[in-house]
């Protein structure tokens, strides 16, 4: 049966919420609209769970269709591909508040899929999937502690803004995105211009107001009609898990006490060996409970530490960051090169300036392509933690980190107007132990800076951490990886010595308090101001001039009417200045032109031949023109791409010239100046108006100059 339910904020924001009309084999399915954006939400969870699995397979999917905005797919294949990077983060940003809700031992295959169906330019999509997939998985048969609502806030004339539309999202200083439960946060993602830590604290704290009132109203949703959850198994303690906690507590509490990662890992790896070999022949076919138990020890034990002795498993204060290095400028040819260090935590960031042509262009849910100048694309090698792996595609964690590490840095990247490169930082992690995703930030404002980018500011991040045991809360400054696999919180935060400019957190709890908040956020602002003494200390202001092999571009602005004068007829004109120079032009209908060379002298060839196109010649003017024709009575010389004028052979030194050959020739380059301009538009040149003159010479000439003085009516143009 079709049930139709109606939400309006007070802040203006209207959701229609229509259940039984579509997908009725689904566990659960809600079809959601706000404004002219409407999405299907469906939940499918399996009958049981796969053999032999220890993790939740929750599968978060969202689906962008194209004629959803009215468009057809481009390409040979006319229909939806691969993801794109903004699918893929609404994907992960359904994923990450939907997770930390389901029951721990709950290993059942489950999928949520947010498809659009339509979408106008002021209602996003992403919030909306994420309240969708709340309503499908709530209403359902799934164990799911929800409802989970997400929402987005704008900062805009100093006014936090929910849920702002296209004009203010673009006038906006911040674009947050906060998901979470009636009682408490849980997931945040953040792209900021610089805020202070109050202000985003103020912004995320009225984000969860609102989530608060929509998670009521999707309560009554499912107090109303939905179904009754299945039961999950609790799990008890098995001999076996007796024996291995008996038998090996001690050195497994020991082992994690070791500061460095692999040597860690190899005696905790050298333990669970030691189990397999006294306990497989008697309980067969148990690795994966062996496993499964000494990675349980290890949870409760680091935890225990952290939360009650206030001891880190590298014996560090719980706001004391790792050992830090930087460099700038250490890899040859490239552009520019940052290599950042954290602990074991190591990434090199390569920095490639290109022409604006190199820009990316996004063909998405938008009415117009987007064109990106910024790209900043992150990767992860299987050799950074010691595996063995074959090497794919970017992943959804890749794409993410690269994202959070883009948003970070673009408030502080230049004007266009002043440095028009397309700007790509490649971030490769060396070797990790947490917070990879920090460093990367780090060492692209490195990389930036020794590439010549003229950033407002550095930029440098950091990762907090959470071990939350009953009413002990202990937050932790620079989490590494044991801490960020077996804590209860990972909350990134980025920024200047005077604001944040991007954020993220993920929660594996069901969300923490406004003191929590509060107390990480300043923590992080200690210890960013620490990594930016380190960044500062070893490169302090972005180079002078950028890198030898990169391209150099010049700019002009023209009247846009003069840009076809510039193309020319079947791109004749612009064709010829780059076959003369050597360079690449870009022209666009607003009158703005960038030439790409790679030396100064072609791009400001090219540039001086374009403002000679577009420029009205005028007496006076002077001009390195080439010499086209020569006739008897003197030379004609191209001073601009399809404009002629006539040196008269008078004209062409102060000596007597006999013949125009026994100065010029066909194609000599010849600098002269505009000495008359007739009615008929007609460009008279004079050579020798620029030459000095000797006393004899200038006799000579006064004494021949009526003799030679040339008649208008003789004008070979007249013909």
């Amino acid at each position: 049966m079709e049930k139709n339910y109606k939400y309006t904020s007070n802040h203006g924001y209207e959701l229609e919420v229509t259940i039984g009309k579509f997908a009725e084999q689904a566990n659960g399915e809600c079809y959601i609209k706000n404004g002219e954006t409407s999405l299907l939400v469906t939940a499918v969870a399996s009958e049981k769970p796969r053999e032999g699995i220890d993790f939740f397979p929750l599968i978060c999917d969202f689906q962008e269709k194209l004629y959803a905005v009215g468009k057809i797919p481009g390409g040979f294949l006319k229909r939806e591909g691969k993801a794109s990077d903004e699918g893929t983060l609404i994907s992960r940003q359904m994923d990450r508040p939907l997770r930390p809700l389901f029951p721990e031992n709950y290993y059942n295959d489950v999928q949520v899929i947010a498809t659009v169906f339509s979408m106008d330019e002021d209602h996003k999509p992403d919030c909306l999937s994420t309240i969708g997939a709340s309503i499908a998985l709530g209403i359902s048969d799934i164990p799911f502690a929800g409802p989970v609502a997400a929402v987005s806030v704008g900062y805009v004339d100093g006014k936090l803004i929910v849920n702002p539309n296209e004009e203010e999202r673009k006038n906006s200083k911040l674009d947050l995105t906060v998901a979470g439960t009636a009682d408490a946060i849980n997931m945040v993602e953040a792209g900021a211009n610089e805020l202070t830590e109050e202000e985003m604290l103020e912004a995320m704290l009225l984000a969860h107001e609102e989530i608060g009132q929509i998670c009521k109203f999707t309560q009554s949703i499912i107090d109303e009609i939905g179904k009754e959850k299945n039961l999950v198994e609790v799990e008890l303690t098995s001999e076996l898990e007796e024996k291995i906690i008996e038998e090996y507590s001690d050195d497994i509490k020991s082992s994690i006490r070791t500061t460095d990662k692999m040597e860690r890992g190899e005696a905790i790896f050298n333990i669970e060996e030691a189990a397999k070999e006294k306990y497989l022949e008697e309980y067969p076919e148990s690795e994966d409970e062996i496993h499964r138990v000494i990675d349980n020890i290890m949870k409760k034990e680091v935890r225990r530490m952290i939360s009650i002795d206030k001891i880190r498993p590298d014996g560090r204060d719980l706001k004391e960051i790792r050992p830090l290095s930087a460099e700038a400028g250490l890899i040859p040819r490239v552009h520019g090169s940052g290599l950042f260090k954290r602990g074991q935590t190591q990434v090199l960031s390569i920095t490639t300036l290109g022409s604006p042509a190199d820009v990316q262009i996004i063909d998405g849910l938008n009415r117009e392509e987007i064109h990106k100048r910024y790209m900043h694309q992150y990767n992860f090698p299987p050799f950074s933690v010691g595996d063995v792996k074959p090497l794919r595609a970017p992943g959804r964690r890749e794409i993410g980190h690269g994202h959070l590490a883009e948003r970070a840095l673009v408030p502080v990247l230049p004007e266009q107007s002043d440095f028009p490169y397309t700007i790509r930082v490649v971030s490769e992690v060396l070797s990790s132990n947490g917070s990879s995703s920090q460093a990367s930030i780090c060492g692209s404002t490195l990389s930036l800076m020794d590439a010549g980018v003229p950033i407002k500011k550095p930029v440098a991040g950091i990762a907090m951490g959470l071990i939350k045991e009953e009413e002990s809360i202990s937050i932790l400054t620079d989490i590494q990886g044991l801490e960020d696999h077996l804590g209860d919180m990972d909350f990134k935060v980025a920024g200047t010595r005077d604001g944040i400019t991007a954020l993220q957190m993920d929660m594996k709890i069901s969300g923490i308090s406004r003191e929590i908040l509060e107390e990480s956020l300043q923590n992080a602002k200690q210890a960013r101001m620490q990594i930016l003494d380190l960044i500062e200390s070893t490169i302090n202001s972005p180079r002078e001039d950028i890198s030898d092999y990169a391209p150099r571009l010049f700019t002009i602005d023209i009247d846009p009417e003069k840009v076809r004068d510039v193309i020319g007829s079947g791109g004749k004109t612009i064709n010829k200045i780059i076959d003369e120079t050597g360079v690449s032009i870009e022209t666009e209908d607003d009158g703005h032109i960038t030439v790409a060379a790679n030396d100064g002298t072609s791009g400001k060839k090219a540039i001086e031949m374009i403002r000679a196109i577009v420029t009205d010649p005028k007496v006076g003017d002077i001009y390195t023109g080439k010499v086209t024709k020569i006739m008897n009575f003197g030379a004609f010389v191209e001073i601009a791409i399809g404009k002629e004028g006539l040196l008269h052979i008078s004209q062409i030194d102060h000596a007597r010239t006999d013949k125009v050959e026994d100065v010029l020739a066909v194609g000599d380059e010849v600098r002269v100046k505009i000495t008359e301009i007739d009615r008929q538009g007609r460009i008279n040149l004079s050579r020798k108006a620029l030459l000095e003159k000797s006393e004899k010479e200038e006799n000579k000439r006064d004494a021949n100059h009526k003799k030679e003085a040339w008649p208008s009516d003789e004008d070979p143009r007249n013909k």
